[in-house]
């Protein structure tokens, strides 16, 4: 019994050794003949405050600057989407206009719905607001040129049950100024 005991600690001692002697071998880059480990890591944006500044207004611009990376890239989204869609549209009969709207809903439907029902009411706003930054229209107008005027007074009244105005511009030098300063720090990062 004893030379088992001892024959399954050399082999797990031996095995412990190998593993240890294992080299693991990153992606890098060679510069005169040594390899130098290259590792992507994810972006990494720092907020900084003023001296004396409120621990509300510190999780207030938090949760908005959380907000904005969140919903900036269904924004930009909808933007390439709406604008590939827009230049089909040109030139089409109404009917054909229709059926590739009809087409292009079930689709994005099916892509981003899931996605966009799990955002936060103040998620929703922003990304309405983004969505007017982006595209240079308002959701109202957005709503009213693809799905027609009855839809988009429909939406605009469920909007206004929730004290949200669909026909709201996006003001990048007043009510919105937050939001556009950090769009600006995201788009600045891309570059």
């Amino acid at each position: 019994m004893k030379k088992i005991g001892i024959l399954l600690t050399l082999t797990l001692a031996f095995n412990l050794i190998i593993q240890a002697q294992k080299i693991k071998i990153f992606p890098g880059v060679v510069v005169d003949r040594d390899t130098i480990a290259s590792i992507q890591l994810n972006d990494i944006y720092i907020l900084a405050f003023k001296e004396g500044t409120s621990k509300k207004e510190i999780r207030r611009k938090t949760r908005l600057f959380r907000n904005v990376l969140k919903v900036y890239p269904y924004a930009r989204s909808a933007a390439n989407i709406l604008d590939e869609y827009d230049k089909m549209l040109a030139g089409l009969p109404e009917k054909e206009q229709k059926a590739l709207m009809k087409e292009a809903e079930r689709k994005i439907k099916k892509q981003y719905t899931k996605e966009i029902e799990r955002l936060t009411f103040s998620q929703g706003i922003i990304l309405l607001k983004l969505v007017d930054r982006e595209t240079g229209k308002t959701t109202y107008r957005i709503v009213d040129e693809l799905r027609g005027a009855f839809t988009a007074f429909f939406y605009q009244t469920i909007a206004r049950l929730f004290k949200y105005n669909l026909k709201e511009n996006y003001d990048p030098n007043g009510a919105d100024k937050e939001i556009e300063h950090i769009v600006r720090l995201i788009e600045e990062e891309a570059q």
